[in-house]
């Protein structure tokens, strides 16, 4: 950390802004005599390039966008992996708001595939793969298929920036500490609407400017968050003395292993599930999906409490447990079960009456407001064993029991939920796929609620020695 190493940290991060900021279609589009952001779709990107000038003048674009990212993100890398990851932002920054061209550039599509290609190559292939035909696959309507596209491969570049947010926060609420990734948690959202407000209205960015709020909100809490856990945490941070003895790095990550391999596999199938939802959704037609999906977000009001009793309950279940406590932890549990159905039981209430209104926050669509307002008095019924479901999953991971409760997990949802949800929507819509989800979050209530009431999820190799 010697000054000259600082010095070049923060040059590197100017130097990728500015290499975003050449547009060489806005160079290419005023050598012929015409402005492409008055041309086409208005936008200074490789598409509208290839609208406007052909084929030469849109690949000369592709290639130099893609290489400023490539040539950005690689300076950073010389300084470490944290400047990689801000330069790969301010590249993004500067093409989209190039210092050269009035602050008005393009959308940033191929930029973000070079940063990504620097960052994860993997992940670059893997998006690039699929991006194209991602929107098709979930038989999406060719009147939104671009706007898909460009959100994904935007979002795309923020993953492992979202990643390192997740370890960290998870790290900090194993070590006791609720309040600070709780705190982190609120400020992000709020970012994330005031970020999003800015880009999709103010700078006119639209889908891609909502995937550029919502990725540069999970920098700023992803960074704040690496930063508390390394140099601010009383548990973790890295100037503490550890006490090492020999095998215990091969002990860490067998039992890390054997607790996490069934949560990779439940993650894994649960998206699967919700992307399978999203197939048989989709030819019910734009308004449904548009209902279904901010249903989603409005039902947060009810679940979120939840899911941070969860963290609190996965938190306090592990310590007693690790200091031998059986007992505590059963009491805990079903004190934090009762906390989180209760909470969610009196917003679902809420939910309900004001099912309408808050849907209206949303959308201004009358149909979209009256399907979406149905589909939340559904779920309403379903708050309260849905609670005790997350509640007392995180119980059992809390145990380091996660083999069972994702079996659970995805027995319900591909069977239970999916199964009605293709026998009632053909008679009743999306509320068919509604009263699907509702019955597949009873069902499971249940079945996590009879699990706890046992010891079985308290006896794991992890606990073996100490329960």
């Amino acid at each position: 950390n010697s000054g000259p190493v600082k010095v070049m940290f923060y040059v590197f991060i100017v130097i990728a802004y500015l290499l975003g900021s050449i547009s060489p279609s806005i160079i290419q589009g005023r050598l012929a005599g015409v402005d492409i952001k008055k041309e086409g779709s208005g936008n200074a990107g490789t598409t509208n390039t290839l609208r406007v000038l052909g084929k030469k003048a849109a690949l000369i674009t592709l290639i130099v966008d893609i290489g400023n990212a490539v040539l950005a993100v690689f300076l950073g890398s010389t300084q470490g992996d944290l400047c990689s990851y801000i330069c790969a932002v301010a590249v993004f920054a500067g093409h989209i708001w190039p210092v050269y061209f009035g602050f008005k550039g393009g959308k940033g599509v191929a930029t973000a595939f070079g940063a990504i290609l620097m960052v994860n190559w993997k992940l670059a292939l893997i998006a690039l793969a699929i991006s194209g035909s991602l929107p098709h696959w979930l038989r999406g309507g060719p009147d939104i298929i671009d706007d898909a596209r460009a959100y994904f491969r935007i979002y795309t570049l923020f993953l492992p920036v979202f990643q390192l947010a997740v370890y960290c926060e998870s790290a900090l609420i194993a070590s006791g500490n609720m309040k600070v990734p709780s705190y982190t948690s609120v400020v992000m959202c709020v970012l994330d609407v005031v970020f999003n407000y800015f880009f999709i209205f103010k700078m006119g960015k639209g889908v891609a400017g909502a995937a550029l709020g919502t990725g540069l909100a999970e920098v700023c809490a992803g960074g704040f968050l690496l930063y508390y856990a390394c140099f601010r945490s009383s548990e973790l941070r890295q100037d503490l003395p550890v006490e090492k003895k020999e095998g215990d790095t091969r002990k860490i990550f067998d039992q890390a292993f054997g607790i996490t391999w069934p949560l990779w596999i439940q993650n894994l199938v649960s998206r699967g599930a919700y992307v399978a939802a999203t197939f048989i959704i989709a030819p019910l037609g734009t308004v449904a999906i548009a209902a279904n999906s901010f249903a989603i977000i409005a039902e947060g009001f009810c679940y979120l409490p939840g899911y941070g009793v969860q963290d609190a309950a996965t938190s306090l279940v592990g310590q007693s447990l690790g200091a031998g406590r059986k007992e505590l932890a059963r009491r805990l549990s079903w004190i934090a079960i009762a906390c989180g159905a209760g909470m969610m039981t009196l917003l679902a209430v809420l939910m309900y009456a004001f099912a309408p209104q808050i849907m209206a926050l949303l959308s201004q669509d009358p149909e979209v407001i009256a399907l979406g307002a149905r589909c939340l008095r559904i779920e309403a019924w379903a708050e309260l064993l849905f609670g005790v479901s997350i509640v007392g999953y995180g119980c059992c991971v809390g145990a380091g029991d996660t083999l069972v409760p994702s079996v659970i997990n995805f027995m319900s949802m591909w069977v239970i939920r999916l199964g009605l949800a293709l026998l009632l929507i053909p008679r009743f819509g999306l509320a068919g796929y509604w009263i699907g989800m509702a019955t597949e979050l009873c069902v499971k209530g249940i079945i996590f609620a009879i699990r706890v009431s046992g010891t079985r999820w308290m006896r794991t190799r992890l606990t073996a020695s100490t329960v």
